[in-house]
């Protein structure tokens, strides 16, 4: 919201990628889908910024497809997140109260 602009995917990438609840999780608490995935994105993302370096590949986008193309990824869709938000609200319940303080 303060960007002014939705984020509507999040990405996790490197050994992150590997940990489902971990994935699963952030989609529950944030509403978004998460794509997982590469686990070796440092390597890979080396590897293509020199290939666009080079000329190999055009661009930005030729190289995300080229990822995209390559590489396993899983997407972990948000599930009802009662907890989530239970816990949310218990959050902003207390940074109002420190704010009045």
């Amino acid at each position: 919201h303060l960007l002014g602009w939705h984020i509507p995917v999040i990405h996790v990438v490197g050994g992150g990628s590997r940990n489902r609840p971990l994935c699963q999780w952030t989609a529950d608490a944030t509403g978004r889908p998460v794509v997982a995935g590469p686990v070796e994105a440092t390597a890979i993302g080396n590897l293509l910024v020199q290939a666009i370096a080079l000329g190999q590949v055009d661009n930005l986008d030729d190289a995300r497809a080229i990822v995209r193309a390559s590489f396993p990824l899983s997407v972990y869709e948000p599930q009802p997140a009662v907890d989530w938000d239970m816990a949310y609200e218990r959050f902003v319940s207390i940074t109002r109260q420190a704010n009045t303080n």
